[in-house]
């Protein structure tokens, strides 16, 4: 015997389903991008968006930028290792100049010392 449930398979506030209930949708430009490691992105835009069709786009499968020249994607950007304060003064200074600067900070720091 059936339970006599009419909304049986349905959820609560389901509605009409389809394109004629929803509206028609706006027409869209299906663009190809291509990433370094050869993996095919195909996302599609707005043609009356007003706003152009970026030239790059992130890979969902691995990341990369993916560009829309099959032949010559981008190449994924190169992370730097994290630095640290005194890396980056090395790079600007190099020893003799360090030496000085702290000869000068330790001969300040003794003058400080001597006055009463």
């Amino acid at each position: 015997m059936a339970g006599g449930n009419a909304i049986r398979g349905s959820r609560v506030g389901a509605g009409p389903m389809g394109e004629a209930e929803r509206g028609d949708s706006a027409p869209r430009v299906v663009v190809q991008y291509w990433c370094a490691n050869g993996h095919e992105t195909r996302p599609s835009f707005a043609q009356d968006s007003g706003s152009p069709v970026p030239e790059t786009w992130d890979c969902p499968r691995c990341g990369f930028p993916a560009g829309q020249d099959q032949a010559n994607p981008p190449q994924p950007l190169r992370n730097e290792p994290y630095k640290t304060h005194l890396a980056y003064v090395k790079e600007r200074r190099n020893d003799a100049d360090g030496a000085v600067i702290l000869e000068e900070a330790l001969a300040s720091l003794r003058a400080r010392r001597l006055v009463p």
